[in-house]
């Protein structure tokens, strides 16, 4: 199973395929660190010099639009790049200089004021990811192709992304089908794409990779298999294994409240989490009272804790029949989330087998960003 990275309450998969001094700031590059102090004041001062380079480019009667949407990027992209620690170093980085007139050129050339946000998310994330060679070349090529993909594509693209790497971090299967389902209401801008031609679009633009020869997993597959947690059968209540799953959550001083009714079968119960390697990321909440006021601090569980909540998770009864009538159950209550219908509906109806590039990777995820900001960065 795939590493996941967790943030408030969406969590990401990585790597799947459905696959100084004072006044200055210090960057370090093996052993030798570098004094450039870049405020914000210079960092607009770099990005003026480098539009120099492009009005030689633009007749008389174009520069006034390019110039107007080169500073509208402006606008959108120094206040996020100064809300992230250390990004305004990156003004001094020749080859970060190189990419920004290169945003610059795409912001010139697009009349769409959303692609000016979603330059600035992909700068950000050549910031943050830019030590990754193959990244790096990913968020080039994405920048070049911003005002070339459709509305429609870079929709889809964004939604294909989502649901192979956002999943909810909540083990609470009710609170987290609404997490989804909060998510895809901030990501559904427009009118899903149908047919083919918007996979057709985004293989041109090397986004994706279309084999007609295959089939992507169906909704009602994929996310029982990601979010096994909610849908494995879990211990039935009274049974020896139960007894004995207490008795060792006593031994290793972990409360009973674990292990929760299974909301999809109430004649069991479940470790509270949505897949078994969650495990590993469960804390306890130490209750503090200071000046008559409660506090709830997180306490990261001992190895021989996380141990022992994975040996109760390998006493769960294994019943094909149960788990089947469970995933019959979930995707009832999918269905009764007007944008996770939807998302089944959309998804389900999708030809070929489809494979997200690293381009179409951090296209996809800057414009996810751009419409929940509260989601984790790339990875």
């Amino acid at each position: 199973m795939h590493r996941k990275s967790k943030l408030g309450e969406i969590m990401m998969l990585n790597n799947k395929n459905q696959k100084a001094g004072d006044n200055s700031n210090q960057l370090q590059a093996e052993s030798i660190i570098v004094n450039v102090g870049i405020d914000e004041k210079r960092a607009r001062e770099i990005y003026q010099e480098m539009n120099l380079q492009l009005r030689k480019d633009y007749s008389q009667e174009a520069l006034t639009i390019a110039n107007s949407r080169v500073k509208e990027f402006e606008n959108r992209l120094l206040p996020k790049m100064e809300a992230v620690d250390g990004a305004l170093e990156t003004f001094a980085d020749p080859s970060f200089q190189l990419l920004l007139v290169e945003a610059q050129k795409t912001a010139a050339s697009t009349e769409r004021p959303a692609d000016y946000d979603l330059l600035a998310e992909l700068l950000i994330h050549r910031f943050q990811k830019g030590e990754n060679r193959v990244v790096r070349a990913g968020i080039s090529r994405a920048v070049e192709i911003v005002d070339e993909i459709s509305d429609e594509a870079l929709l889809g693209l964004t939604v294909f992304h989502s649901i192979s790497n956002f999943f909810p971090a909540s083990g609470d299967i009710h609170k987290g089908l609404n997490v989804l389902n909060d998510l895809y209401g901030k990501i559904f801008y427009n009118s899903l794409p149908t047919g083919n031609e918007w996979l057709d679009h985004l293989d041109i633009l090397d986004a994706i990779r279309v084999n007609s020869f295959g089939n992507l997993k169906k909704i009602n597959q994929y996310y029982p298999e990601m979010l096994s947690g909610y849908i494995d059968v879990g211990i039935e209540k009274n049974s020896d294994n139960y007894i004995k799953a207490i008795e060792l959550l006593k031994n290793a001083h972990l409360p009973q409240n674990i292990l929760v009714e299974h909301s999809l079968n109430g004649n069991f119960a479940r470790i509270n989490v949505s897949e078994k390697n969650q495990i590993d990321s469960l804390t306890l909440q130490q209750q503090i009272v200071v000046d008559q006021n409660t506090f709830f601090v997180p306490i990261a569980l001992t190895e021989e804790q996380k141990n022992v909540i994975k040996s109760i998770y390998k006493l769960y009864k294994k019943d094909e029949t149960i788990k089947q009538n469970n995933i019959k159950i979930f995707m009832a209550e999918w269905d009764k989330w007007e944008n996770l219908k939807t998302l089944r509906e959309w998804w389900d109806n999708i030809n070929g087998l489809i494979q997200i590039t690293s381009v179409g990777k951090v296209l996809a995820h800057s414009n996810a960003q751009r419409c929940d900001k509260n989601l984790p960065p790339l990875t």
